[in-house]
């Protein structure tokens, strides 16, 4: 009786796993878009508009969530990630702004 719910169980799970992955590679391209414009909204926000992280994070556009931000204080860059899937930086240069840096070529990644 409680191994067919055991294999059932299992099925679920590789079905819905399949169903995560699948989605996240279909996802991707939008999703690297996603933390780059992050990255740089988030870096004029606050090395050139002067404001703190909090406020920054109100400039984000609904479905930004998934996006984690962290700061790198030292060398004015903003890095903008979704675990797993993609990263992006943005770093303030003085006379140009805030530059998002080259994604690697596509046989680094």
């Amino acid at each position: 009786m409680k191994r067919p719910i055991l294999i059932g169980s299992v099925a679920v799970l590789l079905v819905l796993l399949g169903a995560a992955i699948l989605y996240g590679i279909r996802m991707k391209p939008t999703i690297e878009l996603g933390v780059g414009y992050g990255a740089h909204v988030i870096c004029s926000c606050r090395y050139i508009g002067g404001r703190d992280m909090e406020s920054c994070y109100n400039d984000y556009e609904p479905g930004m969530e998934a996006i984690s931000i962290s700061e790198n204080e030292a060398e004015k860059r903003i890095t903008a990630s979704v675990p797993l899937l993609a990263s992006r930086s943005a770093q303030f240069r003085e006379g140009l702004g805030c530059v998002l840096e080259p994604l690697p070529a596509e046989d680094d990644r």
